[in-house]
């Protein structure tokens, strides 16, 4: 099981990201469109420097649901590959079992 406090600050990080998400990217359109002059196009730049870093989706971390290991992480499931090996072992994932030769 990994430290509580890493997995809550984990979710502050994604809150902070779905809050900021349409700010940035109207930012991020504005700095990457060749279009604009330059001046404004900085402007843009500074303005997404100022947003709280962990405010960027690069910085969640993706984490086990059920034990909040963050790594060997299965995307299409959301758990790591420990958790699924044990939920498989105890038989409650469907179609799934130990294999054997």
């Amino acid at each position: 099981m990994a430290k509580t406090s890493a997995i809550e600050k984990n979710k502050r990080r994604k809150q902070l990201a779905k809050k900021y998400a349409s700010r940035r990217a109207r930012l991020k359109a504005i700095a990457k469109d060749r279009s604009l002059p330059a001046e404004e196009r900085f402007q843009a730049r500074l303005k997404l420097a100022e947003l709280p870093r962990n405010a960027s989706p690069v910085r969640v971390r993706n984490r086990c649901e059920l034990t909040g290991r963050p790594r060997a992480y299965y995307r299409k499931l959301k758990i790591s590959r420990v958790a699924l090996r044990e939920l498989a072992s105890r038989g409650l994932i469907p179609g799934m079992v130990k294999s054997s030769w």
